[in-house]
């Protein structure tokens, strides 16, 4: 039994050996938990900054929506506001147009008016010569001294007329025209060739190159 004993007993290099490796697997435990806490702290504080930024996120996605509608509104209300006042500015320039379109009319109806005023003026003197050479202290017994005072009358009238525009259309023997010319008859002429204007029943008138009244005519018909 004793030298069993004595066998079973391990040496002191067996000793020796047993210490390292519990020392090895104590050192290799301590440095399996060091690393384990090191990773689950970089873990964390991978995930404490995501967490942050996500709320980060979300806090700022909330605080844009709020803001893309306030803006959204105020983008619209401005433009509701510049509609406004385009179509108020569309109505006052309306109204204006309005108001310079009957002034117009206003001016230009007053401006014949005046314009027939200073002619039917200059037309009352010419009948107040009339009345004058037909009153009976001015009646002249000389038919000569009459008809000279009626030329001058007529001279008067005539005058007015053209300063006024009028302008008389006499075509004798000038050629027909249609626009200018209503032909009452033809008859044959020795003088006058064939589509000319032979006699003036009626002279014509015309005010600026426009037509008032076509001259009335006889044309040839040739010999």
């Amino acid at each position: 039994m004793a030298e069993d004993l004595n066998q079973q007993e391990p040496t002191a290099e067996e000793k020796a050996k047993f210490e390292q490796d519990v020392l090895k697997a104590a050192e290799d435990a301590m440095n399996t938990d060091e690393r384990r806490e090191t990773r689950d702290e970089s873990e964390k504080s991978a995930e404490a900054p995501a967490d942050a930024a996500d709320s980060a996120a979300a806090d700022a996605n909330a605080a844009e929506q709020p803001a893309e509608q306030e803006s959204t509104e105020s983008a619209e209300d401005v433009l509701k506001a510049e509609l406004a006042a385009a179509n108020d500015r569309n109505l006052r320039l309306m109204a204006e147009f309005d108001n310079f379109r009957r002034r117009s009319a206003k001016e230009q109806l007053e401006l014949i008016e005046t314009a027939n005023g200073k002619l039917l003026e200059k037309l009352s003197e010419v009948q107040d010569n009339f009345e004058r050479a037909f009153a009976s202290e001015n009646k002249a017994k000389d038919l000569e001294a009459f008809e000279k005072g009626m030329q001058m009358i007529y001279n008067q009238f005539a005058k007015i007329l053209t300063d006024a525009g009028l302008e008389q259309i006499d075509p004798t023997g000038a050629e027909f025209d249609p626009n200018c010319h209503e032909a009452l008859m033809q008859q044959p002429s020795e003088t006058i060739p064939e589509g000319h204007v032979v006699t003036v029943f009626q002279k014509g008138y015309k005010l600026k190159n426009k037509i008032l009244k076509t001259a009335k005519v006889i044309v040839s018909s040739g010999k």
